[in-house]
């Protein structure tokens, strides 16, 4: 059963998201007191965090970027924000996907499937091309004696790469395998995840490993 932990702390919501998860087979963890939120987080080993925006103390995205230092779980934005600057903020800071309240109970659902679905796939692999190494276990790469942490999504788009070196990866394949093809995701989600990870491949110093097909997609 896999173990979600809510960060909501507007009461009725909270109740309502887990209820909503105990009826739909998961372990739903809900905590009341934001003074410690992020070792509170990290002692429950949660498998997905239900995190909201406005929140006492630290707000969201604050929350995000500790919890990413720490951890790479994957975390679902539910939120009233709803402009593109706050999904690309939330996104931008380690968010693994964003949804706008009130949402839609049964988009809700798919996507955190779809999330814990992804965070399965593959694990304890690992693919060596053009002299970099991805091991999916512990979500890091390697090029030479240089090593670098990378988030689930990172991992998940150079491994759908890698497995097709050479060859032209299409944006809606990339987001098919990433996301499914079950649940609308915003281009500019790719886009994100993509701008973070050639970041860090740069900072091993592969500054062109990942080229863009300009109208066509990715490849390696």
């Amino acid at each position: 059963m896999s173990k979600i932990v809510i960060i909501e702390d507007e009461k009725s919501i909270r109740d309502e998201l887990c209820l909503l998860l105990v009826n739909a087979g998961y372990e739903a963890v809900v905590t009341e007191d934001f003074s410690d939120t992020v070792s509170w987080v990290l002692a429950q080993s949660p498998d997905l965090i239900l995190l909201d925006v406005g929140l006492p103390g630290q707000d969201g995205y604050a929350l995000c970027s500790a919890i990413r230092r720490a951890s790479e779980v994957p975390i679902l934005f539910v939120t009233s924000r709803d402009t593109s600057m706050d999904e690309l903020k939330a996104l931008s800071l380690g968010g693994d996907d964003f949804i706008v309240k009130p949402y839609n109970i049964p988009v809700l659902l798919a996507r955190i499937q779809a999330i814990l679905r992804r965070g399965g796939t593959a694990a304890g692999e690992s693919l060596t091309v053009n002299g970099l190494s991805l091991y999916l276990s512990r979500s890091s790469i390697q090029h030479g004696d240089a090593a670098m942490d990378v988030t689930k999504n990172e991992s998940r788009i150079l491994w759908c790469l890698m497995q097709r070196p050479g060859e032209i990866v299409s944006r809606a394949d990339m987001i098919e395998f990433l996301w499914d093809n079950q649940v609308y995701i915003d281009d500019n989600t790719l886009s994100v995840n993509m701008t973070r990870l050639r970041t860090k491949l740069r900072e091993l110093g592969l500054e062109n490993y990942i080229r863009t097909k300009r109208g066509m997609g990715y490849k390696i």
